[in-house]
């Protein structure tokens, strides 16, 4: 009799406090299910909880990044809330204060986009390439499309986007913003660690601060943006002045 191997949706490995979050159905070009989900948001959760990891990476396996929703899953699994505890997926990235990389594969195609625009910043590979197909599928956007695009690449290339539904290859998303580097395929995950062993040598406090500061400006004007910096410095050279006077005062005692 034979036996069936379960193959899980997503892989999940931890190597020098990098996890590498890989989509794991190339048999349908990583389209997402209810399945896939689960372990995405357990694999997000651990990022955000294990000490052990301070910077994940998700891509893909295969010649696809993600596809978006699977058609045949739409109506049938609860892809809202696929958990059931009311974990939606743009709400567990921003929830987590460690960098997210996404290394893009290939396609990227509808919610497979937004994913990716959900991260904190995208490297991609020569062949891949970004598209927006809600209008012509029909579903409507739910995890940041009609906002996180026009922020990256500008209102007027969002709409482009958006509402012709024609694919941005790599060498066009780099020249507009939405990539940071575009590499040959078989370098991209290999970058991508290299970049996260940069971000694994810096501070893990300052880091999340200075993810939290950025990301500040997406919330309110630039002044309000700028003076949450500003006052956090403040605060830093406060308590850098404490232990400089509590560290004085220990060394007189000792001299006593």
């Amino acid at each position: 009799m034979e036996r069936t191997i379960m193959v899980p949706p997503v892989l999940f490995e931890v190597d020098h406090q990098t996890a590498v979050i890989t989509l794991n159905r190339p048999e349908r070009r990583n389209a997402i299910n209810q399945q896939l989900l689960v372990h995405l948001y357990d694999a997000l959760d651990a990022v955000a909880g294990r000490e052990d990891i301070r910077v994940a990476i998700i891509t893909g396996n295969g010649p696809s990044f993600c596809a978006g929703l699977d058609l045949e899953a739409i109506g049938r699994e609860n892809l809202f809330d696929p958990r059931g505890d009311g974990s939606d997926l743009p709400d567990l990235m921003r929830a987590c204060k460690k960098p997210i990389i996404a290394a893009v594969n290939g396609h990227a195609i509808t919610g497979g986009f937004e994913l990716a625009l959900n991260c904190d910043f995208i490297i991609a590979a020569e062949n891949a390439q970004f598209a927006d197909t809600h209008a012509r599928v029909g579903i409507h956007p739910g995890w940041g499309m009609t906002q996180l695009l026009q922020q990256t690449v500008g209102q007027r290339r969002a709409k482009q986007i958006s509402f012709a539904c024609q694919p941005v290859y790599a060498h066009t998303a780099l020249a507009w913003g939405l990539v940071n580097e575009i590499l040959p395929g078989e370098q991209l995950l290999e970058r991508a660690k290299t970049i996260a062993a940069q971000i694994v040598q810096t501070d893990p406090q300052l880091l999340s601060i200075i993810k939290t500061l950025i990301e500040n400006r997406n919330h309110g004007p630039l002044d309000q943006a700028f003076d949450q910096e500003r006052n956090g410095l403040r605060k830093f050279l406060r308590e850098k002045i404490r232990q400089f006077k509590g560290a004085g005062a220990t060394e007189a005692l000792k001299k006593e």
